[in-house]
C-alpha cells in the first residue's frame, strides 16, 4: 500500500527501518483491522504472512499435547509476529492471537525476508528477536522465582507498555492465561491490587491508576528485557528519554 508513509506508523520496529529497506516493502504492506481472536501464526501452519502490530496485544500461546495452554509472549506497538520465519522456520507449534483488538500491517513472509538483503533492517529484527527470547527466560525466571502478586503487576506493567492506554480490556480469564493459574486466584490478586490503589478491576477491564505502585510490587521481575528493547532498539528511534530500571517503560 503505497499510502503508508514510515513516520506516521505507530509501529515501532517500522519506524527503526533504514528507507531504503522500507522503500522495499512499503508497496506492500496492508493496512488491516485485527477483531479479537484474529489468527496471526496458526499452531503447525506455513507462516504465511507477518503482522506489525500498529495497536492492540497479540498473546503468543503454547499448547501441549493433553491441551494444556499458557501464555508465552505477547506482542504489542513495539513488535511483529511470525519472525521465526527470519529462522528459516516456516511454521511453530505454538499460535499467536489477538487478545485484545487492534490494527496493524501485514506483510507476505517471502517479500519480509527479502530485507534481509539489507544488513541494517536485518540486524534490526535480529535483536528483536533477542529481546523476545530474553522477554522468554524473564517469564521463566518470574514464574520460578516470584510470588504471585509480583507476577502479575509484572504483566500488567508489560500489557500497559504495549496498549498504552490507562484502560485496558483485560478479561480475568486472560491474565489467567498469561500466569497459568486458576481464574480464582487472578481475582483475589486483583483485588489485593485495588486495595493498594494500583489499579481498579471491573468486569472485562483493569484500569491502572498508579504504575508506579505496580512498579514496587513487581520489583526485578520486571524491567530487565524492557531495557534490553530500549538499549538495542529504542536507541534507533530519535529523543528517547533517559531510562532508569525500575522506571522502565516505552515511550508514549
Amino acid at each position: 500500500m503505497a499510502g503508508i508513509i514510515k513516520d506516521r506508523t505507530t509501529n515501532r520496529l517500522i519506524r527503526c527501518l533504514p528507507d531504503e529497506a522500507f522503500t522495499l516493502i512499503a508497496p506492500y504492506l496492508m493496512r488491516v483491522d485485527l477483531p479479537v481472536g484474529t489468527p496471526l501464526v496458526e499452531a503447525n501452519k506455513p507462516i504465511e504472512h507477518v503482522y506489525f502490530i500498529e495497536s492492540g496485544l497479540a498473546s503468543m500461546v503454547a499448547t501441549s499435547a493433553d491441551g494444556n495452554s499458557l501464555e508465552v509472549g505477547h506482542i504489542g506497538y513495539e513488535g511483529i509476529s511470525g519472525y521465526p520465519v527470519l529462522l528459516g522456520i516456516d511454521r511453530t507449534p505454538n499460535r499467536t492471537f489477538m487478545q485484545v483488538a487492534g490494527s496493524g500491517l501485514a506483510l507476505s513472509a517471502s517479500r519480509f525476508l527479502s530485507l534481509q538483503a539489507n544488513p541494517e533492517a536485518h540486524l534490526i529484527f535480529l535483536r528483536y528477536i533477542h529481546t523476545r527470547e530474553l522477554q522468554l527466560a524473564h517469564s521463566a525466571l518470574a514464574a520460578a522465582r516470584y510470588y504471585m502478586h509480583q507476577r502479575l503487576a509484572r504483566w500488567l506493567l508489560m500489557c500497559h507498555d504495549r496498549l498504552n492506554v490507562d484502560d485496558m480490556p483485560l478479561t480475568h480469564d486472560f491474565l489467567a492465561l498469561m500466569l497459568g493459574v486458576r481464574r480464582a486466584g487472578v481475582t483475589l490478586q486483583l483485588h489485593i491490587l485495588e486495595g493498594m490503589h494500583a489499579i481498579k478491576s471491573t468486569r472485562g477491564n483493569v484500569r491502572i491508576v498508579n504504575r508506579g505502585i505496580l512498579l514496587d510490587v513487581a520489583g526485578d521481575s520486571y524491567g530487565v528485557p524492557e531495557a534490553e528493547y530500549e538499549r538495542l532498539i529504542g536507541s534507533e528511534l530519535s529523543q528517547e528519554r533517559p531510562l532508569k530500571l525500575r522506571e522502565v517503560g516505552w515511550s508514549r
